[in-house]
């Protein structure tokens, strides 16, 4: 199937329906039995999408699942209550006290925090790497590197990693491939063509698509499925089947909101190359952006997520181009419908491995289905601002 009509049909077995057209909502705790040998039944099959017990999974989940990896491929699919979880439930299921990992150095600053913070606690070293690395990972790699993790392209600086060439090094180390895919939102990118064990997204994100839900989720291939599945289990990990309701409802439209996102944003970045206040544009799909030829190599398509560096500005006028924002509203979520912008002044602060080239303030932007018009008049009015407000301090 194409992937327009895939997003519409997956996740929805007559098993999951039971003849309508979306799986209902099934709440469950407890699952009773009617008889020693059913229970029994459930008790030897409770990996197999079997009723067993509310945290293994209902219909409800069990369909989202089956969504999840029929959109991203793999053998499973792991569901856990934020993009955070998981991502560190992703990592702790490979690790363990003494092991190694490496992380790219644009990672959600969550995903650092977990692995200075959490792992470090535990013993677990990490290391960082620049993300235009490739194949010369292989020189950081050792003997007890277990885990290479990789976003791409980075949620703020929006490098594109070169994924394929850092998967054959760690696969030749027997090293698991970990991607956060949260940006192609299992649609642009297809992960597990490209060497990644286990794809990851905040589908909280486009997956959901409304601001409206916190979810995660973890596809891993035949090899690491099973490890996964269990281990997120015994750690507690299970979801709401209302918010799962709402995901799999987002899926169905996803494609045409990427569509919309990614038209919007393209004439946004365009639109932003012009202007005498911007450095550089770090949009994957323009020649600017780091890695951009692996963004042509690699992806279908881009969505409405990039970010800009000013070539001038401090806090004064930084703030005044952000409060008189009508359609770009402050806040550190993305892909919803709605448009949301973000400054970040120092970014070498999120850093240590690279050092971040440009001096001025980097501003993302994450481009809703608002009129693109209204939000480039929004944008060019922020200008005004900043220019006003620098002109009066000179």
């Amino acid at each position: 199937m194409k992937k327009e009509t895939k997003l519409i049909n997956a996740g929805r077995k007559s098993q999951w329906t039971r003849g309508v057209v979306n799986p209902p909502v099934e709440r469950a705790s407890t699952v009773v039995f009617d008889s020693v040998k059913e229970m029994k039944h459930a008790t030897a099959n409770k990996t197999n999408q079997v009723l067993f017990y509310g945290r293994r999974g209902t219909s409800t989940s069990f369909a989202f699942s089956d969504a999840m990896t029929a959109l991203e491929g793999g053998a499973g699919c792991a569901i856990y209550p934020s993009g955070t979880a998981a991502i560190t439930n992703a990592i702790l299921a490979f690790v363990k006290s003494g092991d190694h990992i490496l992380m790219v150095d644009n990672a959600y600053e969550p995903t650092r925090d977990y692995c200075d913070k959490i792992l470090a606690k535990l013993g677990i070293e990490t290391s960082y790497y620049d993300p235009l690395i490739g194949a010369g990972i292989e020189a950081l790699i050792k003997p007890n590197t277990k885990v290479v993790f990789l976003e791409s392209p980075g949620s703020i600086t929006m490098e594109v990693q070169d994924v394929p060439a850092i998967a054959e090094v760690a696969h030749r180390h027997h090293c698991v491939v970990m991607l956060d895919n949260t940006w192609s939102a299992g649609v642009n990118f297809q992960p597990f063509d490209y060497g990644v064990d286990i794809s990851i997204q905040a589908a909280t994100k486009y997956i959901v698509g409304h601001s409206d839900v916190m979810l995660g989720t973890a596809t891993a291939t035949k090899a690491y499925w099973p490890q996964l599945r269990e281990s997120s289990y015994i750690m507690g990990q299970c979801t709401s089947p209302d918010d799962l309701y709402l995901a799999m409802r987002g899926i169905r439209t996803l494609n045409v909101r990427l569509q919309q996102h990614q038209a919007s944003a393209l004439k946004i970045a365009h639109w932003l190359s012009t202007r005498p206040e911007v450095e550089t544009v770090l949009h994957p799909a323009l020649p600017s952006c780091p890695g951009h030829e692996f963004f042509q190599r690699d992806f279908t398509g881009a969505n409405g997520l990039f970010s800009f560096v000013l070539n001038r500005g401090n806090s004064a006028a930084i703030t005044a181009f952000l409060d008189g924002m009508s359609h770009f509203k402050m806040g550190y979520s993305w892909g919803g419908f709605e448009s949301l912008i973000l400054a970040i002044s120092n970014v070498n602060s999120m850093r240590s491995a690279t050092q971040w080239p440009y001096q001025h303030p980097l501003i993302r932007l994450h481009v809703g289905l608002e009129n693109v018009d209204d939000l480039i008049a929004d944008l060019e009015q922020g200008f005004a601002r900043l220019n006003q407000a620098l002109a009066a301090q000179s």
